[in-house]
């Protein structure tokens, strides 16, 4: 059908069809039944058949002209067919989906009826090169917190570390460490296993703090012979550089929100969910399988490990419960080192005999373990920048015969469809513009990074991604700002260039309507780019957690007084007086909290009934039972629920807004870090923090119960 010969109405028939089927239709079926979600695929498929065609057949075979002008519009049609593939595939594992938290409650009901001398036992390894004490402290402490009788922590520090060690002694925790630091993480790993024998290992980055059900939640699953591991999604306590950048920390959830939360829920309906690294617990067994070490061919030793078990019978199973807490990057050097080294280890698996190519998987097990949307997702959004223009300044087109009515008939339809079934089936986790804008903006160094990975599979060093002091301050990526705000000045100078009647390039009735408009949206996104470039300064060194909790103010002439907590950190809190006690700033007090006891602080600000105060917290029980409070109950961390639209929405507005402070009584006062800086190699080691070994720290539970009957 040739869209030029069309009414309006005829026009907008396939955008209308696809609104009432995708958009309409979708957020009213029941998406938990296959069934379901069966319609909107077949929905989304129809329109992508009809384009299918129409994109081959009317504007690449016809393409004629100068040999490159026809090799660039196969290359832009290769770019978009193998992006259109990978789109595919993750449409396809969108056909199923499953919730496992009914099953981890009956799992857990059965573990929790067992004797304790019946448990399973739980190596607990913290692997560690050269994080700093701020990070380290929280870690240990919560995995010490773990509710569950047998079990045994170990800090596994390649980072050869004298104060860690003695640190490990003072807490009763078990200290690990080898001569050399070879195959990095896995190797880490791997020389714990030859030191350790509990039946099961659970593995937390140095930053992620488990909550105290982790173990409790998870080992039952461990009763079907055929799990292997059991995969925690990776949740955070503080917010992204997007959320950060783009002054967007209450608009939008963090980025991995659409893979933990909408994807790996449906690839464990597939049985083809895989092993995240931290945040994870492995069946001992199921290792031996395939030599009782974990691969270190490739520097994701973690998905690597999943594809390997899964040769061998056995499965990793998703658990979508927050129960582990850590750090995202906290700068854009350290999301970078992070992304990079997922796109690199992804690569690797190309090339491996033990990857998804080699023997013994099912084509659907192939599919879905294939990482090649790393590099055709990323090269489609870069192509999607340069291609209009390519076009408004050398007149060379992208596609044969492009209209504007074949770009409304063809092309609007199957972008809306592709956008609508995965913003059906990830209602709060995916938004079309913030995956576009953060996609576009990674794709800067992913693109370079996977096609130096293609041409030299291995010899890349494996990057840590720095987190806590190491990781923060004030830069900005400026090779990304530079190129995106140049492709930004190009498209605005094509635009500006072919609608000048003496200056322009193009005929004004080949596709420039169409391409006028997606350099529109092409603007918009860089200039978003731009701004995710600049980072934003960090204002305190720990995270701040609202809360709303009673507490007692005890003066310095003893005078006592009540009031409300606001916001609190590890080093400091907002506080809000019932009454003006008379206090001033200056003074030390003591104040009560349920849970944790009493703490002296510091009055460092005052406006009227509120107050900012620093903690002086050194190393104690109390200083630990904030740790328990604050980090391993999942209640003070960010939940970001929002639409699509309002979170568009959301973003379009920082277009316009400068960054600022939230308001100082809202925010609290700048704080301190921690009131123990990290030690040097040979400097005494914090001190203080138990008189004696892991039971009576694992006791902290009943010392907060003590607090809670005395504030009672």
């Amino acid at each position: 059908m040739q869209a030029d010969n069309l009414s309006t109405l005829q026009l907008l028939a396939p955008t209308l069809y696809v609104i009432g089927a995708v958009y309409l239709l979708g957020p009213m079926l029941p998406l938990d039944r296959t069934w379901a979600r069966a319609l909107i695929i077949a929905a989304v498929g129809l329109v992508l058949v009809r384009y299918g065609y129409w994109r081959l057949f009317s504007t690449v075979l016809p393409a004629d002209g100068e040999w490159y002008e026809v090799a660039w519009v196969w290359f832009c049609y290769t770019v978009e067919i193998l992006a259109i593939f990978d789109a595919l595939i993750l449409y396809a594992i969108f056909l199923r989906r499953v919730d496992r938290s009914g099953e981890a409650d009956r799992c857990e009901a059965r573990l929790r009826a067992r004797p304790e001398a019946d448990y399973p036992s739980v190596d607990v390894f913290i692997p560690t090169l050269n994080e700093s004490f701020d990070v380290l402290e929280k870690t240990i402490t919560g995995a010490l917190c773990l509710d569950y009788p047998d079990y045994k922590v170990w800090v596994l520090d390649d980072g050869r570390r004298a104060w860690l060690k003695r640190f490990c002694a003072d807490k009763g925790v078990g200290y690990i460490t080898r001569e050399d630091n070879s195959h990095a993480k896995a190797g880490n790993i791997n020389a714990a296993l030859k030191k350790t024998g509990a039946d099961f290992f659970a593995v937390f980055d140095a930053d992620f703090i488990p909550q105290q059900n982790f173990l409790i939640r998870t080992v039952g699953f461990f009763d079907d012979p055929k799990i292997g591991i059991v995969q925690i999604p990776h949740t955070f306590y503080n917010h992204d550089p997007v959320q950060t950048n783009l002054a967007l920390r209450e608009s939008i959830p963090d980025d991995q929100r659409f893979f933990f939360g909408s994807i790996m829920p449906s690839r464990d309906a597939w049985d083809v969910a895989f092993c995240c690294g931290s945040n994870s617990i492995t069946r001992r067994e199921a290792l031996r399988s395939i030599g009782d070490a974990l691969p270190t061919s490739s520097i994701t030793e973690d998905i690597l490990l999943s594809v390997c078990l899964l040769r061998e019978g056995y499965i990793t199973r998703f658990l979508n419960e927050p129960l582990a807490y850590g750090l995202a990057p906290e700068s854009l050097s350290a999301f970078f080192v992070q992304r990079k080294r997922w796109a690199r280890g992804a690569t690797q698996l190309m090339f491996l005999k033990e990857g998804p190519l080699g023997k013994g998987l099912t084509l659907l097990q192939r599919l879905f373990f294939l990482p090649t949307h790393w590099l055709t997702q990323s090269g489609m959004l870069l192509m999607t920048i340069i291609m209009p223009i390519v076009f408004l300044w050398t007149g060379i087109l992208p596609f044969a015969n492009m209209t504007f009515d074949a770009a409304v008939f063809y092309m609007v339809p199957m972008l809306l469809a592709m956008v609508g079934g995965v913003t059906a089936f990830s209602p709060g986790n995916y938004f079309p513009l913030g995956n576009q804008v953060l996609g576009t903006f990674q794709s800067f160094k992913i693109v370079p990074a996977i096609l130096t990975t293609i041409l030299k599979p291995f010899g890349q060093t494996f990057k840590v991604t720095p987190k806590g002091d190491s990781a923060r301050g004030s830069t900005y990526e400026n090779g990304i700002f530079f190129w995106s705000l140049s492709l930004l000045l190009l498209t605005v100078g094509g635009l500006v260039m072919n609608s000048i009647h003496d200056w322009r390039i193009i005929d004004p009735d080949a596709s420039l309507a169409t391409v006028m408009l997606w350099g529109v949206v092409n603007m918009l996104v860089l200039f978003l780019v731009c701004m995710m470039s600049l980072q934003a300064s960090a204002f305190r060194a720990e995270e701040r957690f609202d809360v709303d909790e009673a507490l007692w103010i005890v003066g310095p002439g003893g005078a006592l007084s009540s009031g409300r907590i606001v916001d609190i950190s590890l080093s400091g809190a907002a506080v809000e007086a019932d009454r003006n006690p008379g206090l001033k700033t200056g003074d030390t007090i003591r104040i009560f909290m349920t849970e944790v006891g009493f703490i002296e602080a510091l009055i460092v600000r005052q406006t009227q009934q509120f107050m900012a105060v620093h903690f002086v917290l050194p190393p104690s029980v109390e200083r630990d039972l904030m740790i328990r409070k604050l980090f391993t109950l999942g209640q003070n961390t960010p939940h970001v629920k929002v639409s699509a639209l309002s979170a568009t929405a959301a973003m379009l507005q920082s277009i316009v807004q400068a960054r600022t402070i939230e308001p100082v009584l809202k925010q609290a006062p700048v704080i301190a870090s921690a009131v123990i800086p990290e030690p040097e190699a040979e400097a005494p080691s914090p001190r203080g923090l138990l008189v004696e070994p892991v039971p009576q720290l694992r006791r902290l539970a009943e010392l907060g119960a003590e607090r809670r009957s005395i504030a009672a």
